[in-house]
Order: structure tokens, then C-alpha cells, then sequence
């Protein structure tokens, strides 16, 4: 194989392995599967969750996992747009995300999307998320009876270039941990 045929082999090989692991993330957290979930972060990520949590992944899992399993009987998380800018053993990558879920308590249905804006690193080999913002930017009229304003409680988007998905490289600011 040629150096060019070699460099986009690697190129579409990195491409899938890091989608894959955005999947990996969504059927972890709709299945309550909690080693799945971590298995698409590298063990010392940090995920900005907003309102629900922002810290170290080992306790994002622990929040978010007993949430969904305390408060829905079923979980869908949908990925949509995917795009990813690799640099090296980094990509950043922004994800479109369409949740829903039933309620075990009425209201029964909920929906919200926004996108997940991760810094990937590929380290001894294997690709993860590093870091993960999640911006919430719809929700439905029960989660956001007056529109957008429960969304100041994540990281805000614009429809500009100070989007956040412009950062890099993508870093939590850690006065955001939740306490």
C-alpha cells in the first residue's frame, strides 16, 4: 500500500473507532450498562453535563446512570450530525443528540437535543473522550416551559463563531464541578 492509500486507511480507521465510541456511550447509558458507558471515556475524563453533573467520568457514571434508572423505565439517545476534525491523537468531534424517555411517574414522555462536543485523544492505541461538554439548546414544554431558560444551568450555545464546538482544544472549566 502506497503512503497516500496508507494515510487514509488510517484516517477512516480513526474515524469509525471514534464514532463507535459515541455509540458505545449511548447504548451504555440506555442500557444501565455502566462499563460500556466508561468504556468510551479514557479513565481520567471530565463530562460537563450541566444541571445533571460536571466532574470526573467514574462519577458522572454513578449520577447519571442511578437518575435514569430511578426516574425512566426507557431511555433513547439518538445520534444524529457527527463530525470530527482529527489533528494527530486528538479530534474534536460535535454530535447532534435527539433524548427521549418514558417516566416511570407522569409526565410519562420527554424530549430534549442539543449536541455533545468532545476532545478525543488516542492513547496506546485505543481512541476516547477526554473531555465532553453537553449543550442542551431544545427541550420540551415540560422540561422548558418558558423556552430556553432552564438551559443556563449547561454550557451555552450561539449560532456564531463563540459556540463553544469553536473551542480548541475543548477544556471543562473546573469551577464548573458540580460540589
Amino acid at each position: 500500500m502506497d503512503a497516500e492509500a496508507a494515510a487514509i486507511a488510517r484516517e477512516m480507521k480513526d474515524r469509525h473507532e471514534i464514532y463507535d465510541c459515541v455509540m458505545r456511550y449511548c447504548r451504555g447509558i440506555d442500557r444501565l450498562d455502566r462499563a460500556l458507558l466508561l468504556s468510551a471515556y479514557h479513565p481520567d475524563a471530565i463530562d460537563d453535563h450541566g444541571s445533571t453533573f460536571v466532574g470526573p467520568v467514574t462519577e458522572f457514571a454513578e449520577v447519571v446512570l442511578k437518575m435514569h434508572e430511578t426516574y425512566q423505565e426507557f431511555t433513547q439517545h439518538h445520534i444524529t450530525n457527527h463530525r470530527c476534525e482529527l489533528d494527530g491523537d486528538v479530534a474534536h468531534t460535535e454530535s447532534y443528540y435527539l433524548f427521549r424517555c418514558l417516566n416511570r411517574a407522569p409526565p410519562w414522555y420527554n424530549i430534549s437535543s442539543g449536541r455533545y462536543l468532545d476532545r478525543f485523544e488516542k492513547r496506546e492505541g485505543r481512541w476516547a473522550i477526554a473531555e465532553r461538554v453537553c449543550v442542551v439548546e431544545v427541550r420540551d414544554e415540560i422540561w422548558g416551559p418558558d423556552g430556553n431558560a432552564g438551559n443556563s444551568a449547561y454550557v451555552p450555545a450561539t449560532r456564531g463563531r463563540d459556540d463553544p464546538s469553536y473551542t480548541r482544544p475543548l477544556t471543562i472549566d473546573r469551577a464548573r464541578f458540580t460540589a
